[in-house]
């Protein structure tokens, strides 16, 4: 009966543009028998003609919708690629050498034996030859496969870690090398059906021996020839893999300044990081994390490589690795500056980079530092290369105190050391402000409170502290 209806319902729904009349018959219309004929649609007969799916309510039929929830199940279920947060490079596989990965392959495939309960010699040995060839082409292919299916897309990574990528590898080279262990991998798997497929159909069982040898070399041959891509993806997962991890969540110190002005020194003070500190320019030789607990909150800090003054057409690759930290990561700023003469760059050429810093990321948090207050004499260094300009009051003013409302430290005689750090400790809760606030509205532009960190009173005593120094 359910079956009738069923049938009833779509011969009613079926819309009727043509009709086809199947045959007559006797239909009981109340007491009377009368001769009548039906007409049917042809799409009756079709099976695609059910388009809706139905559902029985109290003996009728309702289509069947897709409630929010069940739609909101089949989103989830579908793949969706977002932004990888900082920290994927963390999550790199292991790599094995390319020599390891085929001597494994190779073990494996040879131990492999042919299927139980063939009695003829020639078909069993080609089975044999055939599911070796097919072992050793899965054994190589599947490593390959797995590390091109974790390495991340950089389109899907953090803005802060393409740039680690292209400054670190080269521009392309990450790209290049992951292409190239995908077309090793499409070469294996391609060789090694072929030779299976021939030592399958072979008649003998020397012929299946023959098959199986030179399959076997061939497949050889063609990894060998491109393993150095696999080599080249190994020492790539070492170098992203030592690359400092920054939380995003958690309050950054980033220290700007030329080469061989202290930044190394203070980060020492300031962290836990224990940078190289050596006499003479770019010391550093990347970004180096250290780490920064007061009143038991947690803060990082980066020691960034020194920039010099040209533009970001002739910056070189430790340059823009300063940039990258200033223009992807949340961080406030602590730069320094040495007017000393000791570092080899000009207080003016000093002066022109911090103009050009300040210009470009204004909007985060910052505090000058004059380092090797020690070092500062009466009469400002005056480099043989600049002109001496008694008219540029600015350059001036800068050659002998900073700039406006400088913090003047030492590490040497621990000179504003312990005001540096509560300073430095009053911008970075500051700057967890920032973050939370940014965090709660998006992407929403945050107004520069940089000078509500200086303090009114440095903006006028720099020649007093200076003197108290030299007395």
């Amino acid at each position: 009966m359910n079956g009738t209806c069923s049938t009833v319902f779509q011969l009613w729904q079926s819309p009727p543009t043509k009709r086809l009349i199947i045959r007559s018959f006797n239909v009981s219309y109340g007491m009377h028998v009368i001769k009548s004929s039906r007409i049917y649609p042809t799409q009756c007969f079709h099976r695609s003609i059910q388009t809706e799916t139905y559902n029985v309510v109290n003996g009728s039929y309702i289509p069947k919708t897709e409630t929010k929830d069940e739609n909101e199940v089949k989103e989830k279920d579908k793949p969706s690629k977002n932004l990888e947060s900082v920290g994927a490079f963390q999550k790199l596989p292991m790599v094995m050498p390319s020599i390891d990965i085929f001597q494994s392959a190779l073990k494996k495939a040879k131990r492999v034996s042919p299927t139980k309960g063939i009695a003829n010699i020639a078909k069993r040995e080609r089975n044999r030859g055939a599911k070796q060839l097919d072992t050793l082409m899965k054994e190589l292919a599947v490593p390959l496969r797995t590390y091109l299916e974790e390495f991340p897309k950089k389109e899907y990574l953090h803005p802060y870690e393409c740039s680690l990528i292209e400054l670190t590898l080269g521009d392309g080279k990450y790209e290049e090398v992951l292409r190239k262990v995908d077309n090793l991998r499409k070469k294996v798997v391609s060789v090694g059906k072929e030779h299976a497929s021939l030592c399958a159909k072979s008649t003998s069982k020397r012929d299946a021996e023959e098959s199986l040898s030179v399959g076997m070399k061939k497949v050889e041959e063609v990894y060998i020839h491109q393993a150095k891509a696999v080599d080249d993806l190994l020492q790539i997962a070492k170098t992203l893999r030592a690359m400092p991890v920054v939380d995003l969540d958690k309050p950054t110190l980033c220290l700007v300044g030329a080469p061989n002005v202290g930044k190394s020194s203070l980060v020492r003070i300031l962290s836990t990081g224990k940078p190289e500190i050596c006499n003479y320019p770019f010391t550093t030789r990347g970004i180096l994390m250290g780490h920064i607990v007061l009143n038991y909150q947690h803060f990082q800090v980066t020691d960034t490589p020194g920039l010099l003054k040209r533009s970001d057409d002739d910056r070189n690759n430790l340059e823009k690795l300063t940039l990258a930290v200033l223009s992807h990561l949340p961080t406030a700023v602590l730069f320094v500056h040495d007017l000393s003469g000791e570092c080899g760059t000009s207080p003016s050429d000093q002066l022109a980079i911090y103009k050009e810093m300040k210009e470009r990321y204004g909007n985060h948090l910052w505090l000058n530092v004059v380092s090797k207050c020690d070092l500062l004499k009466e009469s400002p260094v005056i480099f043989s290369t600049e002109s001496y300009d008694h008219d540029d009051i600015e350059l001036e003013r800068y050659r002998r105190f900073g700039p406006d409302g400088a913090l003047l430290v030492s590490v040497k005689n621990d000179v504003g050391l312990i005001e540096l750090k509560e300073r430095v400790h009053e911008m970075l809760v500051s700057q967890m402000t920032r973050i939370k606030t940014k965090g709660n509205h998006g992407n929403t532009t945050l107004i520069d409170t940089s000078n509500l960190i200086a303090s009114e009173n440095q903006h006028s005593d720099g020649e007093t502290r200076l003197a108290n120094l030299e007395a």
